[in-house]
């Protein structure tokens, strides 16, 4: 008899499908933005003028990696931990509380930056609705209160779901004394530690610089001081976007080759490793940045270079289990047994080929994270390009693909459409291909990120190919994307109305070959390691950050909001130079 997760915990499955609707409309809108920047980049065509280009740039970023990825993130999570403990959680409006959280956080800050496109935005809390601070919204940009207050809503929700998750484990734990967490449970409650600890910083950076100085209750703030604090968090939230990739992976990836996981201790290590290594390495992101001691940059460098560990346990583990399901499919040879893995399968290919792409993107960022290395592609398009390979492949296509096997657990239906399925995920991985390796090219002949207008008043020596070429493949990998993007919608559309059907695929994932009773139960000691985290982040950001705050005060200069009027910034410049100018 087929297991269905809907069967079982119908409660639980209407909240993670409520989950992963937030989490479709905003790739729904996230993705048009993404075409529409492919477009004007590239100067092919342009729907909107410049100035409202950051607009949609701010938008791309926000509603993909903050709106639809932990969206889906959340819905994953609650499947994860309900179906590995075989535990409810106890009080159904604390689940729905995070989740109304999440939305109306969500829903706050899409006003705060479509309100942008307004030739005039309205005044709201003694501000223009706008927001064109971009994903990374540290200061000098400065967007109207609005924006920073649905952050806070939105970040306070994550930490309730956060909450509830660990509730529910606590619960499991009293009734099942002396049980190993289950993987699935595991991973989501490491995954918070790390977020909890990682997340500190910029909800400091927001409750008590941000939000008082659009609100103009401060002067001014030190914007050295907001970019730490949001780099702080930023590096981490990247791997919070990939490890639920990595559930997937380690959870489902086998049981869709026909095998099972290869070693759940090496998981767990896995997710441990991150718990410690994800934040203290954030300041790799600000080489370039003159108010940080070169010291602290090196320590930051050597961290990241650590980070590989986990990557290549990961590597080695999952593409184990994929052999080993492959062997028991009848797959022979050294190389043979890859032909016997179910490619028909939109699931696993997606996820596949989500896992490959995100091998060569590790290597790319060896050298973001090498300082000598990183000074070549800073600002460049490059970073998008690595970007787009980690989170807009590695988490994208993964989540994509595991909704082609999830959201038949969740509703009871079958899957409409397997070789549209297919197709789409072979689109997105041609299409970050396509642009991806535009982005990578870019970058290393020096052309700008960030920017409207990347064509200044020179040419770019490309050595290979031509600037044309180049912006060719960025349009035609964004057009691939967003087709896909639509065909995967699509599908998720009628599979959820295909009411009169029944799934093909069974929810139930059998136990890895190498159980948790194979490595020593210190592994599942969370507050051991939470401990050695917080160690770890003291160690690395307590000189940093005093260092900042020494040399530009905690609220720094009395700064001015940027973007200005080019002609206040004139006049500026000739009351420094003692020359008036009207």
């Amino acid at each position: 008899m087929t297991r269905l997760f809907v069967d079982e915990y119908p409660g639980q499955a209407r909240l993670v499908r409520a989950a992963f609707l937030n989490s479709f409309v905003a790739l729904a809108i996230g993705a048009t933005f993404g075409l529409i920047q492919a477009f004007h980049r590239t100067d092919i065509y342009r729907f909107l003028p410049s100035p409202d280009y950051y607009t949609v740039l701010t938008g791309h970023g926000v509603f993909l990696v903050i709106s639809f990825v932990i969206f889906f993130l959340v819905g994953l999570f609650h499947w994860a931990i309900t179906d590995s403990l075989g535990q409810r959680p106890s009080r159904a409006w604390l689940s729905w509380g995070w989740y109304g959280l999440m939305s109306l956080g969500t829903l706050i800050i899409a006003a705060s930056i479509l309100g942008g496109f307004m030739e005039e935005p309205p005044e709201v809390l003694g501000a223009p609705l706008s927001a064109d601070v971009l994903f990374t919204f540290y200061a000098p940009l400065q967007a109207n209160p609005l924006f920073y207050l649905g952050l806070i809503v939105f970040f306070a929700g994550t930490w309730l779901a956060g909450a509830d998750w660990f509730r529910t484990w606590l619960t499991w734990k009293g009734e099942h004394p002396g049980k190993r967490i289950p993987l699935p449970a595991f991973m989501v409650l490491t995954t918070m530690i790390m977020w909890y600890l990682g997340s500190i910083g910029v909800i400091v950076s927001l409750v008590a610089f941000l939000v008082p100085w659009s609100f103009e209750v401060i002067p001014g703030v030190n914007p050295l001081l907001t970019r730490t604090l949001f780099w702080f968090f930023g590096h981490m939230v990247v791997y919070f976007w990939v490890l639920p990739a990595y559930l997937l992976w380690y959870n489902v990836l086998p049981t869709l080759s026909g095998g099972r996981l290869f070693s759940d201790p090496l998981a767990r290590v896995v997710f441990i490793l991150f718990v410690l290594l994800s934040t203290p390495v954030g300041i790799h992101h600000q080489y370039m940045d003159p108010g940080i001691a070169e010291g602290f940059k090196f320590v930051a460098m050597t961290n990241t270079m650590f980070l590989l560990l986990p990557s290549l346990l990961t590597a080695f583990t999952v593409v184990a289990s994929m052999e080993h399901g492959a062997r028991q499919r009848g797959g022979a040879g050294t190389f043979g047994w890859i032909r016997a893995l179910p490619w028909k399968d939109p699931a696993f290919t997606g996820m596949a080929l989500a896992g490959a792409v995100f091998a060569f993107g590790g290597f790319t960022g060896i050298v973001n994270a090498g300082m000598n290395i990183n000074y070549l592609v800073h600002n460049t398009l490059w970073i998008p390009g690595h970007i787009h390979t980690q989170v807009g492949t590695a988490t994208a296509l993964s989540l994509m693909a595991g909704s082609y096997w999830l959201v038949p657990q969740l509703t009871g239906n079958r899957l409409v459409g397997r070789r549209i399925a297919l197709f789409q995920v072979v689109t997105w991985f041609l299409g970050i291909v396509f642009m991806t390796n535009a982005m990578y090219r870019s970058g290393l002949f020096g052309v700008p990120r960030r920017t409207a207008e990347p064509q200044y008043s020179f040419e770019y020596d490309v050595g290979i190919g031509s600037m044309g070429e180049l912006n060719a493949q960025i349009a035609l990998g964004g057009t691939l994307l967003f087709v896909a993007t639509v065909l995967f919608l699509g599908v998720m559309l009628l599979t959820v109305l295909n009411r009169d059907s029944e799934p093909l695929v069974d929810g139930t994932i059998p136990p890895a070959l190498s159980g948790p009773e194979d490595s020593p139960r210190i592994l599942d000691n969370l507050k051991l390691w939470a401990a050695i985290a917080i160690v770890l982040l003291v160690l690395a950001y307590a000189l940093p950050l005093a260092s900042v705050i020494q040399g530009g005060g905690l609220h720094g200069q009395d700064i001015r909001p940027y973007p200005v009027v080019l002609v206040d910034a004139v006049q500026h410049a000739g009351t420094i130079l003692g020359v008036p100018i009207h």
